[in-house]
């Protein structure tokens, strides 16, 4: 079958891009690991000891970064619906969290413990028709959003990738009220003409 002129251009860009050739050489298995080092330099989400958990984690570029830094003395629980080969010091949950056998899981795993700090990658199956992944991507922020309000700490940290669109100005609106702080952030390993951005909440506010 021959490649969509759309497909063919992103293989190209990919192909050609010096952040997945900088991935490939710094051993990283993902671009998008450069996208979680930029945030944490800037807003400083975790550190040795933190407790972390890491949202659509395959294939586990984000993992990867902050395992190293928590250490031995800290914890990152992940989980996605794909498979992940293993990472030392993570724990790996697959299947979809809003499912309870899995949201069990994961608590089961945390053994009463909150977190530190909860990030996100996730992005759904892209179908090409701009409203109808719009809507699932803002599906899947939500999703995180109330998985960071039950098992962040006070003071805790988010961080989940957004997509400018129809439901941003409100997702952006409903981190406002458990955070403290709320920033936006554009890495320089996001592709320009991409309507990805991060919102980073800083000092989580639990519902009274």
């Amino acid at each position: 079958m021959a490649r969509s002129k759309t497909s063919k251009q992103w293989l190209d860009e990919h192909v050609n891009d010096p952040y997945v050739k900088k991935a490939q050489a710094d051993g990283y298995r993902s671009r998008a690991s450069y996208k979680l080092i930029e945030i944490n330099e800037k807003d400083k989400l975790f550190r040795a000891g933190s407790v972390v958990m890491d949202l659509g984690s395959a294939p586990g570029g984000w993992s990867q970064i902050v395992a190293p830094i928590v250490g031995r003395s800290g914890r990152v629980i992940a989980s996605d619906i794909l498979p992940m080969d293993s990472i030392i010091d993570v724990t790996f949950i697959q299947g979809d969290f809003t499912e309870e056998a899995v949201y069990e899981q994961i608590l089961h795993v945390l053994n009463g413990e909150k977190v530190d700090t909860v990030i996100s990658d996730m992005a759904p199956n892209m179908s090409g028709v701009n409203t109808t992944d719009q809507y699932s991507s803002m599906y899947l922020v939500e999703l995180a959003l109330d998985m960071a309000r039950n098992v962040l700490k006070p003071g805790g940290n988010f961080c989940a990738k957004v997509f400018q669109g129809v439901g941003y100005e409100e997702y952006a609106k409903e981190v406002r009220k458990s955070f403290d702080k709320v920033l936006v952030r554009k890495p320089a390993a996001s592709r320009p003409r991409s309507r990805e951005v991060y919102l980073v909440g800083k000092g989580f506010k639990p519902a009274v």
